[in-house]
């Protein structure tokens, strides 16, 4: 493939250059090919013939054709009716062949011949040669150039095939700054993108495997014990199992689709104050603030905000403070705990998948995908989720969402 993308692409090269050649030199010779017009040589004899005098005797006549000559280069000869020299001029150079000579009519019967020199002179060589030539050193200096371009074109095919073959570090080198260089920068975008996206799916499994076993084992001993004392509170126990799973299952599922799909324009305008009032009223919260509007998705943001209370609620410990405030034109969604709070060394981590704070043993459980969950909402909303750590007084998560255009005038003016 590579070897006839070079010979393609050096014999249009060649093919150009050689064709650029033939158009000029046939340009030249159209150009200047009044050189060889037979009415130019014409009326220069006639010229010539003119500058003659009449009934001049041979002496006059030769010392006039001498002068004549000298100032143009030709070969002059006058002839009497029978066609015998009564003078001549040879000039040093004699004019290049193929030019027919000319005869001018004059008095009394004579002739003047006239032999024009071209006005470019004799030709200096053959015009095939020179063009051979040309061709020739294009040829050599056109291979090296073709063959580094096809050469990081190859380079880039092995990359993407190697890719293609399941090596998802393989990245193409980019050199320069030319068109191939870009398609090099944007494979190894989509190659670093499609890589991570494999490898959080691979790890969101693995994590998922991980922490469906503890409800599963729980589900299948309940379910055991049930089968030889039924109960009330074993059968609550196998409800509240399945929830656990139900919910699990759907927050990989929720997480999977914010990854992997486009992000779009928000098209609703909700009140941020009201979703997030409704949302804590569930769990028996209150929540303070001012009313404002941001485009989303209602059915995510309840879910952002739920999470983050049950977050709250379940790691944390009461009092729990919510608030909705307006903070450099947008909107921002303040939930804050009184519980041990989250240790400095594992800030970073807290919004990666089934996050497991430091100390917490299997029993404990991690804290599932609600977090990842909420950086994911927040994102797909053009928006950003920090958690500001305070060990000891309990966890500050703070999401900033940008605000409806109408409602950013009303808040920035008042």
């Amino acid at each position: 493939m590579t070897s006839r993308l070079f010979l393609k692409i050096y014999l249009t090269l060649l093919g150009s250059i050689a064709l650029l050649a033939v158009t000029g030199i046939a340009t030249v010779v159209w150009l200047v090919g009044f050189g060889n017009d037979r009415n130019l040589y014409t009326e220069r004899a006639a010229v010539l013939a003119a500058a003659l005098p009449e009934d001049a005797d041979s002496v006059t006549l030769q010392s006039t054709l001498d002068r004549l000559g000298m100032a143009t280069g030709a070969e002059l000869t006058v002839r009497d009716a029978d066609g015998l020299a009564l003078a001549s001029y040879q000039p040093s150079t004699p004019p290049a062949p193929g030019f027919d000579p000319i005869t001018v009519a004059l008095s009394e019967g004579r002739t003047l011949v006239v032999r024009l020199q071209p006005p470019f002179g004799p030709p200096r060589g053959n015009p095939l040669i020179f063009l051979l030539v040309v061709s020739s050193l294009t040829a050599l200096l056109a291979w090296p150039v073709v063959h580094h371009l096809t050469k990081r074109l190859e380079l880039l095919r092995r990359n993407v095939e190697a890719w293609g073959t399941g090596d998802l570090s393989a990245r193409a080198p980019v050199q320069g700054g030319d068109e191939i260089a870009v398609v090099a920068k944007t494979f190894n975008y989509a190659a670093a993108r499609v890589e991570a996206l494999i490898a959080s799916n691979h790890t969101l499994l693995a994590n998922a495997s991980h922490e469906l076993r503890s409800p599963l084992a729980r589900l299948r001993l309940v379910m055991d014990l049930y089968e030889h004392d039924p109960s009330v509170e074993r059968r609550e126990e196998i409800y509240r199992n399945l929830d656990e799973l139900d919910t699990l299952v759907g927050e990989i599922l929720l997480s999977s689709r914010l990854s992997h799909t486009d992000i779009t324009e928000p098209s609703e305008r909700i009140d941020l104050l009201a979703l997030v009032a409704e949302e804590a009223a569930r769990s028996g919260l209150e929540v303070s603030g001012t009313s404002m509007e941001v485009l989303g998705d209602r059915r995510l943001l309840h879910q952002l905000v739920r999470n983050l209370v049950q977050n709250a609620m379940r790691h944390g410990r009461l009092p729990v403070e919510i608030s909705v405030s307006h903070v450099k034109g947008r909107a921002q969604l303040a939930v804050c705990d009184h519980g041990p709070g989250i240790p400095a060394n594992d800030v970073s981590k807290v919004f990666e998948p089934f996050y497991r704070p430091g100390g917490y043993g299997e029993a404990a459980g991690g804290w599932g995908l609600g977090l990842t969950l909420v950086r994911q909402i927040a994102e797909r909303h053009g928006g950003t989720v920090r958690v500001d750590t305070r060990p000891g007084k309990g966890a500050l998560f703070v999401v900033s969402l940008p605000m409806a255009e109408k409602d950013v005038d009303k808040h920035d003016g008042a």
